[in-house]
């Protein structure tokens, strides 16, 4: 009998012990497959939903004085912006967590979003030079990033940012399919991003 009974007790903790590690095992896979989910994600980086094309004149103009300001020249330019914006959400900056029991990838938090990139072409006409005071390769870099900064400042006023908040909804679908790749769920359903009409990104 005492036989018997060891044998018992041996099976018992044989068991015990092979439901603790297969526990173990199940959460580690968890874990990983959730942080291998959360690393893909980000990795999509930056997601553009519009781009805006911009078309700007405006003239430029420096003028620089010398010998007590009895003697000025001025030089100036013609500056022709052709440039295109591009609008989207930056997926780094999601708030998401894993919740490995239910096998859901839950977003807290939806990035607003925000200029992606912009590509500028710019042009110079009717460029003079004054006598003493020239275009240099410094004034360029300056007319160009100024360039740039003006079409950044066009941007908010220009409605790409209302109609990226719209596209919000197919971003998110590509995150969900992201997440489906190996079996879990996305749940958005505490988001909510803002527009004219606070629209509610409720499954």
């Amino acid at each position: 009998m005492d036989l018997f009974f060891a044998f018992i007790i041996g099976v018992l903790i044989a068991l015990g012990a092979y439901t603790i590690i297969r526990n173990f095992k199940s959460k580690q896979l968890a874990s990983s497959q959730s942080t291998l989910l959360l690393d893909r994600i980000r990795k999509v980086c930056k997601i553009i939903t519009v781009e805006g094309d911009f078309a700007e004149i405006y003239h430029y103009e420096d003028v620089k004085e010398k010998f007590l300001k009895l003697i000025s020249s001025k030089k100036k330019a013609l500056v022709v912006v052709k440039a295109k914006a591009h609008v989207g959400f930056d997926l780094k900056k999601i708030k998401m967590e894993a919740n490995h029991k239910k096998r859901q990838i839950v977003l807290n938090d939806f990035p607003m979003p925000e200029i992606l990139s912009i590509e500028t072409d710019v042009d110079y006409y009717d460029k003079k030079d004054g006598f003493f005071n020239k275009f240099e390769t410094q004034d360029l870099t300056g007319l160009h990033n100024e360039a740039k900064q003006h079409i950044r400042d066009k941007v908010p006023e220009s409605g790409l940012y209302e109609v990226a908040k719209q596209e919000a909804l197919e971003t998110l679908l590509l995150v969900e399919t992201i997440v489906e790749t190996i079996g879990w769920r996305l749940d958005y359903s505490a988001l909510k991003i803002e527009n004219n009409t606070k629209k509610s990104l409720k499954k």
